[in-house]
């Protein structure tokens, strides 16, 4: 009896190995991003069976995401396909407008020809963001940080964007700060708050809040009342082709996404908050002192 319970005692010792071995092949795997199967030392039915059954999991898991990858890739290449194909026309189609305004035309067809170029504005807009995101996230991205003035950077793309928002009756309330300095590629900051701007114009429903904040991160904010505040789910805001409203159907819902994408490339983050109607969107970016 007592040798029978030593050989269960050594066969429970040498299972607990076992188990303690797949433990560690399961933890390697994850955290050093081995795609190595599990072995096991001990030849024992059950045990072989559990670890034929992992190895197959793991390698349907494996097919899973590398079908994800690359549907992922035909997709962006996809969208970048369509956006080329429609700039063709899209010119053509500017072209042609400009002839006609250019000629002899009642006021009524004057009014038209405005809302026809008008819509064909925004189709520009929307074909530049599908263009814009499938570059962004397919491209290795180059960055070019340097010290940046936010403060001055912010000011200058608002006063580009004066036209603009005069044409949809927005007033701007830019909060004067102290200067507001980042460690950051200049070009692809100002794509982000020209995105953030262009954000405003479509779906802020009031006065639109600029500031420039400087904590443990330096902060862009952008703060307006919202039109339909009850239909946005702010964590799904930087979602691609989320739209909040998808009974306007006319925004992509890549803007918010496309400042995302360039945020993290240049190692800062996004947020946003919804309180009384207010949306807040904040870009915080590495610090640069002052």
């Amino acid at each position: 009896m007592c040798v029978v319970i030593l050989l269960l005692c050594v066969y429970l010792v040498i299972l607990r190995r076992q188990i303690r071995s797949i433990n560690r092949q399961l933890t390697k795997r994850l955290e050093e991003q081995t795609r190595q199967p599990i072995s096991l030392a001990l030849i024992d039915k059950e045990l072989v069976a559990l670890a034929v059954n992992i190895n197959r999991c793991l390698k349907a898991e494996e097919t899973l995401r590398l079908n994800g990858v690359r549907e992922e890739k035909r997709f962006r290449q996809l969208i970048a396909d369509i956006s080329h194909d429609l700039r063709t026309p899209l010119t053509a189609i500017k072209g042609y407008q400009q002839l006609v305004a250019g000629g002899a035309l009642s006021p009524d067809q004057r009014r038209r020809l405005e809302t026809a170029q008008k819509h064909t504005s925004e189709l520009g807009t929307l074909i530049e963001h599908f263009f814009e995101y499938a570059y962004l996230v397919d491209a290795e991205p180059v960055v070019r940080t340097d010290r940046v003035n936010l403060t001055n950077l912010v000011a200058e793309c608002l006063a580009d964007s004066v036209a603009v928002l005069e044409a949809h009756n927005m007033a701007v309330r830019f909060y004067e700060t102290p200067p507001v300095f980042a460690l950051a590629d200049q070009e692809m900051t100002v794509r982000i708050v020209k995105n953030l701007i262009r954000n405003c114009v479509q779906h802020a429903g009031g006065e639109i809040e600029v500031r420039l904040l400087a904590t443990q991160s330096a902060v862009i904010s952008f703060r307006n009342v919202v039109k339909n505040a009850s239909e946005i789910d702010v964590r799904q805001l930087f979602d691609r082709f989320y739209t909040g409203d998808k009974a306007r159907g006319k925004t992509t819902g890549l803007g918010l996404s496309i400042v995302r994408l360039l945020a993290e490339q240049m190692g800062g983050s996004t947020c946003a908050s919804l309180k009384d109607g207010v949306l807040e969107i904040r870009v915080e970016l590495r610090p640069a002192e002052a």
